[in-house]
Formats: structure tokens, C-alpha cells, sequence
């Protein structure tokens, strides 16, 4: 009947369309560089899909990546450097990712704002009574909730739905959907947990306390990383118990790495 014919095929335009509009899966293949020469053993890793490889002697990588995945590049001695993927990335055959040698100019700096002497009754004291202009001074409804992420938004929207019987988590949790963003969300987690971690502690602790050097701090921080027990110990932000621990990581570091 032309009617039915007619529903079948808008039906199967639909499908076409949407199947167009799912992002695409495929192998990306590239070299890291530096002065124009190959460097090896660079950790490569994909923060949006939560996989990673490593660079061969060639300072080739290849790994399976689609449009917006957020690729990070880490070396010893190299600047980190991250790389959106995009449609033009995907279409070449091959990229080649440059990285900057890490230089740390300059020396730490203490700046005491409003002439603070350490002494916490004196400072408050003499701390000047303007009052910061913020949605928490003003009252302001939700003004302690902190946003969600891009990842966060994706899980709860392929985990809900309306209706007596909701579809929207059903067909996701049996095309695996559901499972995908779960381990993009523990993957942009752990690696705001490392970026925490570095704000705790300044540099010159690392290379004097721990024993690390400068150019091997983010080398150190990915190894703490990949530790089991890293998610636990900084989620309790206590920052005697994670000192203790990366106390215990950079003896390892420094044993694996031939730095005694």
C-alpha cells in the first residue's frame, strides 16, 4: 500500500539520519616530536574514551579515537600537551604531534596579600571588611551546588527517562552506551583527582622532600596515577595521608627509575 511504503521509508531515513549523527569510531594513527626528531616512551591517552598506548622507538602511536575525544601526550623532561580530535584530524592518514622541552624558569614564590604574618588571629584581625560580591554572599539559590561536566550530563541523560517503562537507560545499557560514559566520568575524575593533588603541594616539595626531579614531577604524577589505591587515598583530601603516600610511590619512582 503506498501509505505503508510511504511510513517505511520515512522511517528508514530516520534511522539513516541518526546513524549519520552517532559519532564514529576509527584508528588514528601519528608521531610525537621534538626539534623535529621522533621521541619515544610518550604516554599517549584518550581522557574521553579512558584508554591510553605509549609511543614506539619511531615515536609512532596508534590507537582508536573519534571526533571531540580529548587526547593528553606526557613525556619526562617534555611539556604536557593536550589535542581535541576533529573531523580534519580523522581524515588525514597520519598527524604529528610537536612537544616542548619543560623548562622551570623561575623560582618559587610566597606572596603574602594584605602584609599576612602567619599568626591567624593577628591576620584576620587586619583583613579588610569589603564584602566579596559572589552568589553565596548574595543569597543566591544553588549557589554552593557545582556544576556537572560534559561526562556527568551524558551519564544521567543515558541513564533517564520518562514513561512507565523508560527506554532511553534500557537501549543504552544494552548497547553498552551506559558502560562507555561510566568509564569516561572515572577516567576525567582520576585525572582531576591528579590535577588536585598538584595544587596541594608546590614543586619545590617534590624535588626536596620526595626527591624528584622538576622535569619528572608529571612523570611521577601519572605513575601515582595508575596506583589502585591513588582514587581512595585522594578522595579523603586529607593531605597528610596523601603526602604519606606519595612518600611511599616516589621511593618506588626513584628505585624503577635509577634517581638514588
Amino acid at each position: 500500500m503506498p501509505g505503508s511504503r510511504l511510513i517505511f521509508t520515512g522511517f528508514l531515513l530516520a534511522c539513516l539520519t541518526l546513524y549519520a549523527q552517532e559519532p564514529r569510531t576509527q584508528r588514528l594513527n601519528g608521531q610525537v616530536t621534538h626539534q623535529d626528531l621522533a621521541v619515544s616512551d610518550v604516554h599517549v591517552l584518550n581522557l574521553s574514551a579512558g584508554s591510553a598506548t605509549i609511543t614506539d622507538g619511531s615515536g609512532n602511536f596508534s590507537m582508536m579515537v573519534q571526533a571531540g575525544d580529548t587526547l593528553l601526550f606526557s613525556a619526562v623532561q617534555l611539556r604536557r600537551k593536550s589535542l581535541t580530535v576533529t573531523p580534519e584530524i580523522l581524515a588525514s592518514q597520519k598527524i604529528v604531534v610537536p612537544l616542548e622541552e619543560y623548562v622551570n624558569e623561575l623560582d618559587e614564590v610566597v606572596v603574602r596579600p594584605y602584609n599576612l604574618s602567619g599568626d591567624i588571629g593577628r591576620d584576620i584581625a587586619q583583613m579588610p571588611g569589603t564584602k566579596v560580591l559572589v552568589a553565596a554572599t548574595l543569597g543566591l539559590p544553588n549557589a554552593y551546588v557545582k556544576p556537572p561536566t560534559q561526562a556527568e550530563r551524558k551519564l544521567f541523560e543515558a541513564t533517564s527517562g520518562k514513561g512507565i517503562v523508560p527506554l532511553n537507560p534500557v537501549l543504552n545499557a544494552l548497547t553498552g552506551r551506559t558502560r562507555y560514559l561510566k568509564k569516561i566520568l572515572a577516567t576525567e575524575r582520576k585525572y582531576a583527582q591528579t590535577g588536585q593533588v598538584r595544587e596541594y603541594y608546590p614543586d619545590s616539595l617534590f624535588v626536596k622532600d620526595l626527591g624528584i626531579p622538576a622535569a619528572r614531577i608529571d612523570d611521577f604524577m601519572y605513575y601515582c596515577e595508575v596506583d589502585s589505591l591513588f582514587p581512595k587515598v585522594v578522595g579523603t583530601a586529607d593531605r597528610l595521608k596523601i603526602w604519606e603516600f606519595l612518600k611511599g610511590k616516589s621511593r618506588d619512582y626513584r628505585k624503577s627509575n635509577e634517581l638514588e
